[in-house]
């Protein structure tokens, strides 16, 4: 079995809502045993301050993540790429995992419609999770 912990890149457009929210659950429930990216192809200046105040409220400080643009190594050094649902392209190597989540965006949506979409997110990456990383034997 490998040692090799497993790498996620997280992609959409902006890199300032979805992506940013996916990254921060995989790594708080992921922890250390999981190597997390997320990036965008027209990345905002500022990750959206709604996603943040979501985030905030499911105990998870997204404040000091920063929107990425989005490179081909980003891709290549990734195990599992999935895209946000925002017809982000990325380019396809052979032997990784694609997934294309269809969320709504929240750009310029109140808390009320981002809390939702951040449910929806957390539901998926604990499912991730528990793809990525079996539960030791016996637990």
């Amino acid at each position: 079995m490998s040692t090799e912990k497993p790498s996620v890149l997280f992609v959409c457009v902006h890199n300032a809502g979805r992506s940013q929210m996916a990254a921060g659950y995989l790594r708080e429930l992921g922890g250390d045993r999981v190597e997390v990216r997320s990036a965008g192809s027209e990345p905002k200046d500022r990750i959206n301050p709604v996603a943040v105040e979501a985030m905030a409220e499911a105990g998870i400080d997204i404040t000091g993540n920063t929107p990425k643009i989005l490179t081909v190594d980003a891709v290549k050094e990734s195990d599992v790429v999935i895209t946000m649902g925002c017809g982000d392209a990325c380019p396809v190597f052979p032997g990784k995992r694609y997934e294309d989540w269809e969320l709504d965006d929240p750009a310029g949506q109140g808390i009320e419609a981002v809390r939702p979409i951040r449910d929806e997110i957390r539901r998926r990456v604990e499912e991730l999770v528990g793809e990525l990383l079996p539960a030791p034997a016996g637990a």
